[in-house]
């Protein structure tokens, strides 16, 4: 077994718009857009997690921008930096340095996470938009397009990438257990899939996880990526729901505290738990999860939320 000290996630990674997993829509429509690169519009792509977005960014910044590509990209998080600020300083210190190569159209500007971005920090970057329009490109990148003001959606070609159904995963997973000399059987793969629901990234990620522990089994990946406790968790929703809180409430918090269960992940097997029961009241309770989950995504703190969570699950019981 072969197993690089380089995350497969980024060794694995394309440099090719045409080698881009599934998208094949937005793959053709990027080719025609290419074929007159300095008439290239802004872009904005919006989707889901680890389906391609920033990937296929940085495919277009090779494609256009050849061996100049990282002296002539600015690559920028917003989740990180999401103030007026970095749109004024970085980017428009950017933009307006001068030095373009005669062999490149325009420089380019990606824009990660740019729905994390505050409204007057979008609002500056609007009209920066405007001001570098003849020397400077931007994609932006969201995963909640309605978070992104309309006047920047006005200005750029708008692309929706879709969720990588499971055949296209499990083979890019199947080819990249074969270059590294794994063994990966199909429930393995499966439940790869299953964990990750069509996140190639965070798929990539558990698959090396996974091979580290031997080969790429249903058990091993269910250790690497902390599922073995998550039966418990229905448990959880029977104890609540049988009025038993604080039996609820010791069980889910050393399933957070012992065993590493982030509280969204909870969230969502109490949620897949609930419809397995079959409860009578599915739809209530379904509107309960998601209010709290709602709450804690707002930044409110998750022990209390989940506590208050299970307590108004035992109404349901009585």
């Amino acid at each position: 077994m072969s197993i690089s000290n380089l995350m497969w996630v980024e060794k694995y990674r394309p440099h090719k718009i045409t080698e881009l997993v599934n998208q094949k829509e937005i793959v053709g429509s990027i080719k025609s857009l290419l074929k007159n690169q300095p008439e290239m519009p802004h872009l904005l792509f919006s989707g889901s997690a680890g389906v391609g977005k920033t990937t296929l960014a940085l495919c277009i910044s090779e494609e256009i921008l050849g061996k100049h590509w990282k002296g002539f990209t600015l690559e920028l998080n917003a989740s990180d930096e999401r103030g007026i600020n970095m749109v004024r300083e970085r980017v428009k210190k950017f933009s307006r340095f001068a030095g373009l190569d005669t062999e490149i159209p325009f420089k380019l500007i990606i824009l990660d996470e740019a729905d994390e971005m505050t409204a007057d920090a979008q609002t500056a970057l609007r009209r920066i938009i405007e001001d570098t329009a003849k020397f400077c490109r931007f994609i932006l990148i969201a995963n909640n397009i309605s978070k992104i003001i309309d006047p920047i959606q006005s200005r750029c070609a708008v692309f929706k990438f879709t969720t990588i159904p499971q055949k296209d995963v499990v083979t890019q997973l199947k080819n990249i257990a074969k270059k590294e000399k794994i063994k990966a059987d199909e429930k393995g793969l499966a439940a790869i899939y299953d964990y990750t629901e069509g996140d190639l990234r965070h798929a990539i990620n558990l698959l090396q996880a996974s091979a580290s522990l031997g080969n790429v089994s249903e058990a091993n990946v269910k250790a690497s990526a902390g599922l073995t406790k998550t039966k418990d968790v229905d448990d959880v929703l029977k104890i609540a729901l049988d009025g038993k809180i604080t039996n609820a409430r010791n069980k889910m918090i050393e399933l957070i505290k012992v065993y590493g269960m982030s509280e969204s992940d909870f969230l969502k097997y109490i949620n897949a738990a609930l419809f397995r029961s079959k409860n009578k009241h599915l739809s209530e309770i379904s509107e309960v999860i998601a209010k709290y989950d709602f709450r804690i995504l707002s930044g409110a703190n998750p022990e209390i939320q989940l506590s208050a969570l299970l307590a108004e699950l035992g109404k349901f019981g009585k």
